[in-house]
C-alpha cells in the first residue's frame, strides 16, 4: 500500500509505510460490519454508547493527527470515522426513525 504513495511522497520512509498499512487494515476491519448492517437493515447488535464513544474517540484521533501532521493517523481515522458514522447513521435510520413513525 505504501509503495502506491511513494510517487506522491518520494521521501516516505518505512515507518510511515508501516503506519499506512496498519491504518488500512484496522480501517478495513469496519467494512464488513458496514456491509452487514446495510444488507440486514439492522444495527440492533451495535450498542449506542459504543458507537457514540467510538465516533468521539476517532474524531479526537483525527484532530490529533491533523495537529501533528501525521498522515497515517489522519487517513486511518478519517476513513474509520466515515465507516463508524455510517453505522451510526444506519442505526438511527433503522431504529429511531421507525419508532418515531410508529408513535404518530
Amino acid at each position: 500500500f505504501g509503495t502506491l504513495l511513494i510517487g506522491v511522497c518520494p521521501t516516505m520512509d518505512l515507518i510511515t509505510e508501516l503506519g499506512l498499512a496498519a491504518g488500512l487494515l484496522t480501517t478495513m476491519a469496519y467494512f464488513p460490519q458496514v456491509l452487514k448492517t446495510w444488507r440486514s437493515r439492522s444495527a440492533e447488535g451495535m450498542s449506542w454508547s459504543m458507537l457514540i464513544i467510538l465516533c468521539v474517540g476517532i474524531t479526537l484521533w483525527l484532530v490529533y493527527g491533523l495537529s501533528v501532521h501525521d498522515t497515517p493517523v489522519i487517513l486511518a481515522n478519517l476513513f474509520t470515522l466515515l465507516f463508524a458514522a455510517a453505522i451510526l447513521a444506519m442505526k438511527i435510520s433503522y431504529e429511531v426513525v421507525p419508532q418515531r413513525q410508529a408513535r404518530r
